[in-house]
Protein backbone atom coordinates (compact mmCIF):
# COMPACT_ATOMS: atom_id res chain seq x y z
CA UNK A 1 0.00 0.00 0.00
CA UNK A 2 1.54 3.28 -1.06
CA UNK A 3 2.06 5.90 1.64
CA UNK A 4 0.91 9.48 1.29
CA UNK A 5 3.21 12.37 0.49
CA UNK A 6 2.41 13.94 3.85
CA UNK A 7 3.55 10.83 5.75
CA UNK A 8 6.89 10.85 3.94
CA UNK A 9 7.22 14.59 4.36
CA UNK A 10 6.80 14.34 8.12
CA UNK A 11 9.19 11.40 8.22
CA UNK A 12 11.89 13.18 6.23
CA UNK A 13 11.54 16.28 8.37
CA UNK A 14 12.02 14.32 11.57
CA UNK A 15 14.97 12.50 10.05
CA UNK A 16 16.70 15.79 9.31
CA UNK A 17 19.53 16.43 11.70
CA UNK A 18 22.48 18.71 12.25
CA UNK A 19 25.89 17.12 12.61
CA UNK A 20 28.12 19.83 14.03
CA UNK A 21 31.87 19.73 13.91
CA UNK A 22 34.67 22.25 13.83
CA UNK A 23 34.59 22.14 10.06
CA UNK A 24 30.94 21.95 8.98
CA UNK A 25 27.28 21.65 9.75
CA UNK A 26 25.56 19.02 7.65
CA UNK A 27 21.82 18.91 7.03
CA UNK A 28 20.07 15.83 5.69
CA UNK A 29 16.53 16.74 4.69
CA UNK A 30 14.02 17.13 1.87
CA UNK A 31 10.56 15.57 1.86
CA UNK A 32 9.83 12.94 -0.78
CA UNK A 33 7.04 10.37 -1.21
CA UNK A 34 7.51 7.29 1.01
CA UNK A 35 6.55 5.03 -1.85
CA UNK A 36 8.55 6.22 -4.81
CA UNK A 37 6.91 5.88 -8.22
CA UNK A 38 3.77 4.57 -6.54
CA UNK A 39 5.24 1.11 -5.99
CA UNK A 40 2.95 -1.15 -3.99
CA UNK A 41 4.07 -2.57 -0.64
CA UNK A 42 2.20 -5.78 -1.48
CA UNK A 43 2.46 -6.69 -5.17
CA UNK A 44 5.55 -8.64 -6.11
CA UNK A 45 6.58 -9.57 -2.56
CA UNK A 46 6.79 -13.16 -1.34
CA UNK A 47 5.06 -12.57 1.98
CA UNK A 48 1.43 -11.63 1.37
CA UNK A 49 -1.24 -10.54 3.87
CA UNK A 50 -4.30 -8.35 3.61
CA UNK A 51 -4.09 -4.99 5.35
CA UNK A 52 -6.56 -6.28 7.91
CA UNK A 53 -4.30 -9.22 8.65
CA UNK A 54 -1.25 -6.92 8.93
CA UNK A 55 -3.15 -4.69 11.36
CA UNK A 56 -3.98 -7.74 13.48
CA UNK A 57 -0.43 -9.15 13.40
CA UNK A 58 1.48 -5.94 14.09
CA UNK A 59 1.43 -3.42 16.92
CA UNK A 60 0.26 0.09 16.15
CA UNK A 61 3.83 1.39 15.92
CA UNK A 62 4.95 -1.49 13.72
CA UNK A 63 2.00 -1.08 11.36
CA UNK A 64 2.54 2.66 11.08
CA UNK A 65 6.14 2.18 9.99
CA UNK A 66 6.05 -1.06 8.00
CA UNK A 67 2.75 -0.66 6.17
CA UNK A 68 2.13 3.10 6.21
CA UNK A 69 5.72 4.25 5.72
CA UNK A 70 5.57 6.32 8.90
CA UNK A 71 8.51 7.50 10.99
CA UNK A 72 8.92 7.10 14.72
CA UNK A 73 10.20 9.83 17.01
CA UNK A 74 13.99 9.89 17.53
CA UNK A 75 15.23 7.96 20.56
CA UNK A 76 11.83 6.26 20.91
CA UNK A 77 13.11 2.75 20.19
CA UNK A 78 15.00 0.59 22.64
CA UNK A 79 17.09 -0.72 19.74
CA UNK A 80 18.83 2.62 19.25
CA UNK A 81 20.97 1.82 22.27
CA UNK A 82 21.30 -1.94 21.67
CA UNK A 83 24.97 -2.98 21.52
CA UNK A 84 24.98 -6.77 21.82
CA UNK A 85 26.01 -9.11 19.02
CA UNK A 86 23.15 -10.46 17.00
CA UNK A 87 20.94 -10.01 13.97
CA UNK A 88 18.12 -7.54 13.36
CA UNK A 89 15.07 -9.07 11.66
CA UNK A 90 11.98 -7.64 10.01
CA UNK A 91 9.18 -7.25 12.57
CA UNK A 92 6.66 -8.17 9.89
CA UNK A 93 8.05 -11.39 8.43
CA UNK A 94 11.25 -12.26 10.37
CA UNK A 95 13.60 -11.75 7.38
CA UNK A 96 17.21 -11.06 8.52
CA UNK A 97 18.03 -7.45 7.64
CA UNK A 98 21.09 -6.16 9.52
CA UNK A 99 24.02 -7.58 11.45
CA UNK A 100 25.13 -6.00 14.70
CA UNK A 101 28.65 -5.57 13.33
CA UNK A 102 27.28 -2.94 10.92
CA UNK A 103 25.50 -0.95 13.65
CA UNK A 104 26.84 2.36 14.94
CA UNK A 105 25.63 5.38 16.90
CA UNK A 106 24.94 8.20 14.46
CA UNK A 107 23.53 10.67 16.98
CA UNK A 108 20.31 10.99 14.94
CA UNK A 109 18.13 9.08 17.39
CA UNK A 110 17.36 6.17 15.04
CA UNK A 111 19.14 2.79 14.85
CA UNK A 112 21.83 3.22 12.20
CA UNK A 113 23.78 0.71 10.15
CA UNK A 114 26.61 0.93 7.65
CA UNK A 115 25.24 -1.83 5.44
CA UNK A 116 22.36 -4.24 5.10
CA UNK A 117 21.92 -7.92 4.38
CA UNK A 118 20.36 -9.29 1.20
CA UNK A 119 16.92 -8.98 2.78
CA UNK A 120 17.06 -5.18 2.46
CA UNK A 121 15.62 -3.68 -0.72
CA UNK A 122 16.97 -0.27 -1.74
CA UNK A 123 14.81 2.09 -3.77
CA UNK A 124 16.19 2.67 -7.26
CA UNK A 125 16.63 6.45 -7.52
CA UNK A 126 18.82 8.76 -9.56
CA UNK A 127 22.25 9.67 -8.12
CA UNK A 128 21.17 13.23 -7.34
CA UNK A 129 18.28 12.09 -5.15
CA UNK A 130 20.39 9.40 -3.55
CA UNK A 131 23.02 11.96 -2.59
CA UNK A 132 20.77 14.71 -1.26
CA UNK A 133 17.53 13.05 -0.18
CA UNK A 134 18.37 9.38 0.24
CA UNK A 135 16.51 6.29 -0.92
CA UNK A 136 13.74 4.34 0.74
CA UNK A 137 14.54 0.95 2.29
CA UNK A 138 12.09 -1.94 2.35
CA UNK A 139 12.05 -5.53 3.45
CA UNK A 140 12.64 -7.57 0.31
CA UNK A 141 10.28 -10.30 1.52
CA UNK A 142 7.18 -8.40 2.65
CA UNK A 143 7.66 -4.87 1.26
CA UNK A 144 7.56 -3.29 4.70
CA UNK A 145 9.05 0.20 5.02
CA UNK A 146 12.26 0.19 7.07
CA UNK A 147 13.70 3.69 6.75
CA UNK A 148 16.08 5.43 4.37
CA UNK A 149 19.70 5.17 3.28
CA UNK A 150 21.88 8.27 2.95
CA UNK A 151 25.29 8.66 1.32
CA UNK A 152 26.85 10.56 4.23
CA UNK A 153 28.70 7.67 5.85
CA UNK A 154 32.08 9.41 5.51
CA UNK A 155 30.95 11.91 8.13
CA UNK A 156 30.99 9.23 10.80
CA UNK A 157 34.70 8.73 11.40
CA UNK A 158 35.75 5.62 13.32
CA UNK A 159 32.50 3.83 12.54
CA UNK A 160 31.64 1.13 9.98
CA UNK A 161 29.77 3.80 7.98
CA UNK A 162 33.03 5.58 7.20
CA UNK A 163 34.13 2.54 5.20
CA UNK A 164 30.82 1.92 3.45
CA UNK A 165 30.05 5.60 2.83
CA UNK A 166 26.41 4.92 3.69
CA UNK A 167 24.08 5.44 6.65
CA UNK A 168 21.06 3.16 6.84
CA UNK A 169 18.67 5.16 9.03
CA UNK A 170 16.11 2.67 10.34
CA UNK A 171 12.91 2.94 12.35
CA UNK A 172 13.36 0.68 15.34
CA UNK A 173 9.70 -0.37 15.27
CA UNK A 174 10.37 -2.16 11.97
CA UNK A 175 12.94 -4.42 13.63
CA UNK A 176 13.21 -7.34 16.03
CA UNK A 177 16.64 -8.03 17.54
CA UNK A 178 17.81 -11.57 18.17
CA UNK A 179 21.02 -11.76 20.23
CA UNK A 180 23.54 -14.53 19.72
CA UNK A 181 24.71 -14.64 23.33
CA UNK A 182 22.82 -17.86 23.96
CA UNK A 183 19.80 -16.21 25.52
CA UNK A 184 16.30 -16.58 24.18
CA UNK A 185 15.52 -12.92 24.72
CA UNK A 186 14.08 -11.28 21.63
CA UNK A 187 13.87 -7.48 21.69
CA UNK A 188 11.04 -5.79 19.81
CA UNK A 189 12.00 -2.39 18.47
CA UNK A 190 8.63 -0.80 19.14
CA UNK A 191 9.44 -0.82 22.87
CA UNK A 192 10.57 2.49 24.35
CA UNK A 193 13.96 2.66 26.07
CA UNK A 194 13.95 2.73 29.88
CA UNK A 195 13.86 6.17 31.38
CA UNK A 196 17.11 7.22 33.04
CA UNK A 197 16.62 8.91 36.37
CA UNK A 198 18.78 12.00 36.60
CA UNK A 199 19.60 13.73 39.85
CA UNK A 200 20.09 17.43 40.21
CA UNK A 201 23.53 18.69 41.22
CA UNK A 202 23.84 19.72 44.86
CA UNK A 203 23.70 23.44 44.13
CA UNK A 204 20.32 22.99 42.38
CA UNK A 205 18.81 20.64 44.92
CA UNK A 206 16.28 22.08 47.37
CA UNK A 207 17.61 22.60 50.89
CA UNK A 208 17.03 19.83 53.37
CA UNK A 209 14.70 20.78 56.15
CA UNK A 210 15.38 19.28 59.53
CA UNK A 211 12.16 18.86 61.49
CA UNK A 212 12.01 20.26 64.98
CA UNK A 213 12.25 17.74 67.73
Amino acid sequence: MASSNSSRSRGSTRRSFFLKSSAAVVLASSPQPASANGKSRTSGYAVQHTEREWAYMLSGAQYNVLRNGGTERPYSSILEGEERDGVYHCAGCDTPLFESSAKFHSGTGWPSFASGLSGVEVENVNPLQAGFVGAELRCRSCGGHLGDVFLDGKLFVNTPAFSSGKRFCIDGAALVFKPIDGSDQVVFGDISPPKVKTELPDFLSPPKITPRS
